[in-house]
């Protein structure tokens, strides 16, 4: 049995997912610009990547909500979903170990991940699904399908635009 506060935490989650992801991409967009100053951190000659400020996010997110007595849930779930999507964001560079950061894989795994958050925080649980149910399912992955092939369009274009300012 789920506990009863599981949706709103679900619906906090998506919406600090879908918050961090377009600040990281939009920051990431503006610096590549020079609209804005670096922020990046660099130790000697090795660039941070905010993914691993996702990964120790989330590191202390579950020791925090393993070890301690209190209930914070719901700031657990903003600080959770922050570090989803800043490790998620870089999804492509660490599945495929480069340094590309505009892969599509990067965007696909957000989209699921949100299509995943946006089931567990609104939907009915599924045996209690009906026709209708049924049918913004099916609406909802026609949206993810038509993300899915948006990004697939513009990650090229990121990526020629990015080399085209490196260069």
């Amino acid at each position: 049995m789920l506990p009863s506060n599981t949706r709103p935490l679900a619906r906090l989650v998506l919406l600090s997912l879908l918050l961090t992801f377009i600040a990281a991409r939009v920051v990431s967009i503006l610096m590549t610009l020079h609209r804005m100053p670096d922020i990046y951190l660099h130790v000697r000659d090795t660039h941070v990547h905010h993914l691993n400020y996702g990964i120790f996010l989330l590191a202390g997110v579950g020791a925090y909500l393993l070890f301690s007595p209190g209930p914070a849930a719901p700031a657990a779930a903003v600080m959770y979903g922050i570090g989803l999507a800043l490790t998620f964001d870089e999804f492509g560079m660490w599945l495929h170990l480069n340094g590309d950061y505009w892969q599509r894989t990067s965007f696909d795994a957000v989209i699921v991940l949100a299509a995943v958050l946006g089931l567990a925080g609104f939907a009915p649980p599924p045996a209690r699904w009906r026709p209708r149910e049924f049918a913004i399912a099916l609406l909802f992955a026609l949206l993810l399908f038509g993300s899915v092939r948006l990004a697939a369009r513009a990650a090229p274009r990121l990526q020629r635009w990015e080399q085209r300012v490196h260069s």
